[in-house]
């Protein structure tokens, strides 16, 4: 999934997105409507990762899930 795909199926994304990372908020979702970058941001505020790591869960994260 391209970057472009991701935002336009961000709103089915949301519920899984929260059950993965937990402490991410409501607002951080909507902070970073579908854009992979803020959301990786958003991520790694929230645990404290480097930028690197963050991208490569997210992206192992979406081949799991297939999304």
């Amino acid at each position: 999934m391209n970057k472009d795909t991701f935002k336009g199926e961000w709103n089915q994304l949301k519920g899984k997105i929260k059950q993965e990372w937990a402490d991410l908020t409501d607002d951080d979702l909507t902070h970073a409507e579908g854009s992979f970058d803020r959301l990786v941001g958003k991520i790694q505020e929230r645990y404290g990762h480097t930028k690197d790591k963050v991208e490569q869960q997210v992206r192992e994260w979406r081949t799991k899930h297939d999304v």
